[in-house]
């Protein structure tokens, strides 16, 4: 039997299914049941940043294979499309090659938005979340014009300069209060508190807190306790950048 093969395939679709997102439970589940389904006896190990999956061979020779995850966000459709074709594959069997290039196609295919699309998506989040909290018309389109000029650092001049998550996260919050309050300085906007929390709530990260609150639910303490200094770590980001575009703005 191909070991190699095998050990590359499971540890390839591990990697796609934390790159998309996925809870460490069913990154390792999943991994699991695939090695399994070709007769195999796997160990399956992860936390959020890096992903260990281990065999023995018939002649009890072990052969483990480590793969380290890199900064990632969330991607549904690619989670969906991992759990289906793993499902498949442990339902059909299919020969170690062609499943081997059915795992590989995953990182081939995945769909990429473009930098207008998502900076349309910063454009119409803030707008809306300024909206819901009690902002007015000309709030919300002043949140969007807070949200086009966060998106456009965190999509492109944050990353270009170096900068990592929590520096990058700082300063966006900081552009995001600063544009506030010179936007309702000129009028163009009227409560600048709506405008500024609509605007940080593209920021806020809320689906780290809550993957975090699964881990830990899940017993995976080790990466719920990450997860949530994660959270912890950028939600102080966030004040911080307030605080000093307070302290310049006002």
């Amino acid at each position: 039997m191909e070991y190699d093969d095998l050990l590359n395939m499971g540890t390839e679709l591990g990697y796609q299914l934390m790159f998309s997102g996925a809870e460490i439970y069913r990154v390792e589940e999943s991994v699991y049941r695939l090695l399994t389904a070709y007769g195999l006896q796997p160990q399956v190990f992860a936390i959020p940043n890096c992903l260990i999956v281990s065999l023995n061979t018939p002649q009890g020779h072990p052969i483990t294979q480590m793969r380290r995850i890199p900064s990632h966000g969330t991607d549904i459709e690619l989670l969906e499309r991992c759990n289906d074709l793993c499902r498949r594959l442990c339902r059909e069997v299919p020969p170690v090659k062609q499943a081997k290039e059915l795992v590989d196609g995953l990182s081939q295919n995945k769909r990429q938005y473009s930098t207008p699309v998502l900076l349309l998506g910063y454009v119409v989040a803030a707008g809306f979340f300024a909206a819901f909290f009690n902002g007015g018309v000309l709030d919300a389109v002043s949140a969007g014009i807070c949200g086009l000029g966060v998106g456009f650092w965190m999509l492109y001049l944050g990353g270009k300069m170096g900068f990592n998550g929590f520096f990058q996260t700082l300063i966006g919050a900081a552009i995001a209060s600063l544009l506030a309050l010179l936007l309702t300085r000129i009028g163009v906007g009227e409560n600048v508190d709506a405008i500024t929390i609509g605007t940080l709530m593209v920021l806020v990260p809320g689906m780290a807190l809550t993957n975090a609150m699964r881990e830990i639910m899940a017993g995976d303490i080790i990466s719920g306790v990450n997860r949530t200094a994660e959270a912890i770590l950028t939600a102080a980001a966030i004040s911080l950048g307030v605080v000093i575009s307070l302290a310049i703005g006002m």
